[in-house]
């Protein structure tokens, strides 16, 4: 059993799933609400040369927004720079049409070490988390925190089971204790513990911890793919 695996045992939930705790209030809002417009403010040069990158590799969309469930169960769009082709959901039917194995991994995780999908600038931007800068929209519009579950779409929420509940208590976040803890390295059942462990144990500290372990994560592009 890998590491982060055998560290998501401790984080396992030893009773049924009751009525989640509130998860950091107003204090954490406001948090987000500074932090998200101080981050568009510093990084928008950056974000304006990301945008241009992806525009001129292809000719097709800067931004790419895909339906997630939020607190409470919201649908929302999660904003990210494309990453992808264009035409990214056929080209995946077709890849995993031909490869049994990839169905697999696909079928456990919604991940692919190898996505077929993913441009040459995308493969660089998804290295270094840089598709996910847009987010900080999400963050400042409330449908997002800065530190949280990372956003789910439906069919993953069914793989919550009795865990879902503290999911859905919380805003999913930019960072959170899964991409600091090894992120696509460890199983799925790892991710929902470790999202279950967030909420049950939230504080200020403990996000502020989670931020500042997030930049050697992403500098180590561990887990990212």
């Amino acid at each position: 059993m890998r590491y982060a695996d055998r560290l998501a045992n401790r984080f396992s939930p030893r009773t049924e799933a009751g009525t989640p705790p509130v998860t950091g209030g107003l204090f954490k809002r406001g948090f987000d609400i500074a932090g998200a417009l101080a981050g568009i403010v510093l990084l928008s040069p950056l974000l304006l040369m990301l945008a241009a990158l992806v525009k001129f590799s292809d000719g097709g969309r800067i931004f790419y927004g895909h339906r997630r469930i939020g607190r409470n169960g919201a649908v929302f769009r999660c904003w990210k720079f494309r990453t992808m082709v264009e035409n990214g959901d056929e080209v995946l039917m077709a890849y995993l049409a031909a490869n049994p194995a990839e169905r697999e991994e696909w079928s456990a995780s919604r991940k692919l070490q190898n996505d077929p999908r993913v441009t040459r600038v995308g493969v660089v931007l998804r290295k270094l988390s840089l598709d996910e800068l847009p987010q900080v929209l999400n963050i400042l519009r409330g449908e997002m925190s800065f530190v949280g579950p990372r956003p789910v779409v439906k069919d993953e929420l069914e793989l919550y089971g009795t865990a879902a509940p503290y999911y859905l208590s919380t805003r999913p976040g930019l960072t959170g204790l899964w991409q600091v803890s090894g992120r696509n390295d460890v199983s799925y059942g790892a991710r929902v513990a470790f999202d279950r462990h967030y909420v049950e144990n939230w504080s200020f500290v403990s996000d502020l911890k989670i931020l500042i372990r997030t930049v050697p994560a992403v500098f180590m592009s561990r887990g990212s793919y």
